[in-house]
């Protein structure tokens, strides 16, 4: 299929003939597909049609939001929707007495088929949807029946499952909060604002959105840093801040005297929103407040009932749940992170040579890593340079590479041996650690070669560094490579010699520089060769950055050290 084209007649015939035989004549039909993540990434002309939307309104957007509605017009629970469950399994299925939502706000009602489809370069992970009309409504019909107060206790209890299942799916607060946004809006109000407390005890306005027309508007002039929490005022948000039980509020509760500047700032929410008809719910976490949510109705003309106001109240519960413990992970990444950066050294000032290092943290997604980087002055014009990688992703990796750290430093510091020895030395300390140990790293020593400088290395189960010329010739240093430190095996290791050219650059890294789930080893090391090359002549200042940019891979949730020389012309 192409953008705003019909679908492809091969992809139809990809069907099977039990779901296809009520799809005889696809002329008729409506086509789009969606990726992976269920946003439509393709419509047919048709489709178009059908849902009185053009392919511009509709290209990018989530499908289950955008189209799939109740029997009501109201918003669909996703754990409610039949034709999400076969875009999950991967599977091809059909059913009828479906309806979506078209873009002059009818419904329509559908028989429709979900079969999974491949569009050339997307790894066959779409779906290809088709539907015929088999019934319709008129603009505005439904919103007369419509009666949001209505959820069936089934459909609250999905809900609340989903939002169980949707908030506890991340410990990143700021991607918790954008799920929480998805859940309640449409459903549940128009508006939706979420004020968070800091650890300061400051008041933080961290999201304001409208659903309006489909589509979710931040309303950024309304987020902002609040007047402080009063901690005797009895207005609603005030007392939702301080953790007591959910209020229904209108416009009204703020038209006398404001009390305290949190009311002032209520009193300009409403005016600025049009906001008729409101709930707010404090965000309870384990130990403390988190914050509070604000859920508000302007569109949508029913008034919050004391039901509606029970369920916000369990949904701002688990909501606190989920971002106390995003907190609380962040809390200890801060922490792992400040080490590990302290812990990390000053490059030393080497006449003759210039140096520079670099290190970038895993994605807030994932926990911290225990790479990292030295560089320190031995005695007869040597330098020694270490790139290392702690087995692991926590705190005790970080505590790991601390203590391998500072044992190489000791031993390559203590007597004039080769690298290969002082490995060796280090590999039986790690043995010995109460906590087990294992780690990859290359030692080296920059040595004066006459005019020049040349390079001696052992590499203990560590990527090869890499030896740029002046003229763009690479090579990686693959010799003296041997088992990883911490095995317990011992193996002997050996030592290996290259002259260093002027003008040249030799890298260490780290293996969050060049791998990937989607790509293999061999690609990132061709990736860094070429990208290392391009930018031989840039200054050593901005030459990690720029690499960085270029050949880390968006997938990859691991952390980057790399350390760069230069020897001069």
């Amino acid at each position: 299929m192409r953008k705003g084209g019909g679908p492809v007649v091969g992809e139809a015939r990809q069907c099977s003939k039990q779901h296809c035989c009520r799809f005889r004549d696809l002329t008729h039909a409506g086509t789009y597909v969606v990726d992976d993540r269920g946003r439509i990434i393709d419509v047919s002309p048709r489709a178009e049609h059908l849902l009185r939307r053009s392919a511009a309104e509709l290209l990018g957007r989530d499908a289950h939001d955008a189209l799939h509605r109740g029997r009501g017009g109201e918003p669909l629970p996703r754990s409610l929707c039949d034709m999400r469950q076969p875009l999950l399994e991967g599977v091809t299925a059909s059913g009828e007495d479906a309806w979506l939502e078209r873009g002059d706000g009818s419904l329509m009602q559908i028989s429709w088929m979900v079969t999974p489809c491949g569009t050339e370069g997307d790894g066959g992970a779409n779906a290809l949807v088709i539907f015929y009309e088999t019934g319709s409504s008129e603009p505005g019909e439904w919103v007369r029946t419509q009666a949001p107060t209505t959820m069936t206790e089934l459909d609250r209890l999905a809900l609340l499952a989903e939002t169980t299942t949707t908030l506890t799916s991340s410990l990143d607060s700021d991607e918790t909060i954008r799920h929480l946004v998805r859940l309640v809006v449409p459903l549940l109000a128009d508006w939706v604002v979420i004020d968070l407390l800091t650890e300061e005890g400051e008041v933080v306005r961290n999201t304001v959105v409208h659903h309006e027309n489909g589509v979710l508007t931040h309303r950024e002039d309304l987020e902002r840093l609040m007047p402080p929490l009063s901690m005797e005022s009895p207005m609603p948000l005030s007392r939702a801040l301080r953790g007591v039980t959910a209020t229904l509020v209108g416009p009204e509760h703020y038209q006398g005297p404001p009390d305290s500047g949190i009311a002032v700032a209520q009193r300009e929410l409403f005016e600025a929103t049009g906001i008729h008809s409101a709930c707010i719910a404090p965000i309870r976490g384990v130990r403390d407040v988190v914050g509070a949510m604000t859920l508000g109705r302007a569109g949508q003309p029913h008034p919050f009932s004391t039901n509606d106001l029970l369920l916000v109240e369990d949904i701002a519960r688990r909501a606190g749940l989920a971002l106390d413990n995003a907190r609380l992970y962040e809390r200890q990444r801060r922490v792992a992170e400040t080490m590990q950066r302290h812990l990390l050294p000053r490059l030393p000032s080497v006449p003759g040579l210039e140096m520079g290092a670099c290190y970038l943290p895993a994605p807030r997604a994932s926990q911290v890593g225990g790479d990292w980087y030295d560089a320190f002055v031995l005695s007869g014009e040597t330098t020694g340079l270490v790139i290392g990688d702690v087995v692991g992703h926590d705190l005790d990796a970080a505590s790991g590479m601390a203590q391998v750290c500072n044992m190489l430093r000791a031993y390559a510091g203590e007597l004039e041996e080769p690298p290969s020895a002082v490995m060796e030395r280090l590999d039986q300390a790690v043995v010995r650690m109460a906590e087990a140990t294992m780690a990859t790293a290359v030692f080296a020593r920059a040595e004066r070669s006459g005019d020049g400088w040349r390079l001696r290395w052992t590499n203990a189960g560590h990527p090869p560094p890499l030896l740029i010329e002046e003229n763009g010739r690479t090579r990686y240093l693959e010799e003296a490579s041997s088992m990883l430190l911490g095995t317990g095996f011992a193996p002997a290791r050996k030592d290996a010699v290259v002259e260093l050219p002027p003008r040249s650059t030799l890298l260490f890294y780290t293996d969050g520089l060049i791998e990937s789930p989607t790509h293999s080893l061999d690609d990132g090391l061709d990736r860094l060769r070429e990208e290392a090359a391009a930018l031989t002549r840039h200054p050593l200042s901005t030459y990690c950055d720029r690499l960085l940019s270029r050949v880390r891979p968006a997938d990859n949730d691991d952390d980057v050290a790399m350390l760069t020389l230069r020897v001069p012309g």
